[in-house]
């Protein structure tokens, strides 16, 4: 798959997840498989440019492959002046956000909300594209609610604005994130326009993948929450997508590896009092699968210090590995 220039290593993407998707979790989500990453959405809004929370978000600094940076806000004119200043920053594509149902979003008729304005859509996306010589892309849901799914309309004002890729979460804004996700509407858009179409939304395992490409006949995938404590997801994915086999599960000597570089990480990036606290649901995320974890997520939640919460994630794997040879 291409996005303007732009050949992708696979048909992987890291979706956009606010709090979660800092330039630590591209970067490892990319070492493990992701094609591309979409960085955590930054407010158009000039005034928060220069909050730490909006200047973590834009750190991209040594981060390997495309960058591309989601951007959101329902002003024309201020989303245009927010693509060039993000370009000037080094943004090789610009992603607008419409598919965010978040309340504190939606109230500011921003993401998803905008939906329910094709009007002002149009406004933003030629405001945004004839703003900036980089690919501009777009995230959308399928519509406001399930008597208004306009994303095919949303997909063809896309397609005259010059948008070079859409991605489509299967859900309506009113659906938030509840029920299973829907492909047809995005198989729908699929066949009527002709840009790329990314779908994204409940694709939780390599099998998933292979179906809703074939289902929906996408040029590629997203992939969202089910990353989160799982970034091998994405070479699991791809994977099976080349070869029609499973990959095995990765052992726990490789997912200790993982989440305390993950940790060490977070802890560089925010600095070790902001990084304990980030850390934690990373690390509730890696382990909720493994067993016996529940007393140990619980203990970490209340680690002050870094250096602590290493060697109490190095001890609970020790603790799991003693029992592994155990039972053996």
């Amino acid at each position: 798959m291409k996005i303007g220039p732009y050949q992708l290593e696979n048909q992987l993407v890291l979706a956009p997840m606010a709090g979660v998707t800092d330039r630590p979790f591209r970067q490892l989500c990319k070492e493990l498989g992701a094609g591309t990453a979409v960085s955590e959405m930054v407010a158009s809004n000039p005034k928060l440019r220069h909050t730490r929370k909006s200047q973590l978000r834009s750190d991209h600094r040594g981060e390997t492959g495309l960058r591309s940076v989601q951007i959101a806000g329902a002003d024309p004119a201020m989303m245009a002046e927010a693509a060039r200043y993000n370009v000037q920053q080094g943004a090789q594509i610009v992603d607008i956000n419409m598919g965010c149902p978040a309340k504190k979003v939606c109230n500011k008729a921003a993401g998803s909300a905008l939906m329910r304005e094709p009007k002002l859509v149009e406004q933003i996306l030629f405001a945004v594209t004839d703003s900036v010589s980089v690919p501009v892309t777009l995230k959308i849901r399928t519509g406001w609610d399930s008597d208004n799914k306009n994303g095919l309309e949303i997909a063809q004002i896309a397609e005259r604005a010059g948008i070079q890729a859409l991605a489509i979460h299967g859900r309506t804004r009113a659906c938030g994130y509840g029920g299973e996700a829907e492909y047809d509407v995005i198989r729908d858009i699929k066949q009527n326009v002709s840009i790329p179409i990314i779908a994204n939304g409940d694709i939780t395992s390599p099998e998933k993948a292979r179906y809703v490409l074939d289902y929906t006949g996408v040029d590629a995938i997203m992939i969202g929450r089910a990353a989160q404590g799982r970034p091998w997801i994405f070479r699991e994915i791809e994977h099976f997508l080349r070869t029609g086999q499973r990959l095995d599960e990765p052992k726990l000597d490789e997912v200790e590896d993982i989440m305390l570089r993950h940790i060490s990480q977070l802890h560089s990036f925010y600095g070790a009092h902001q990084g304990t606290r980030i850390a934690r649901k990373h690390v509730s995320w890696y382990l909720k699968e493994q067993l016996d974890s529940s007393d140990f997520r619980r203990a970490f939640n209340r680690i002050e210090e870094a250096d602590e919460q290493l060697s109490a994630a190095k001890q609970y794997f020790q603790q799991q590995r003693a029992k592994q040879a155990k039972a053996a």
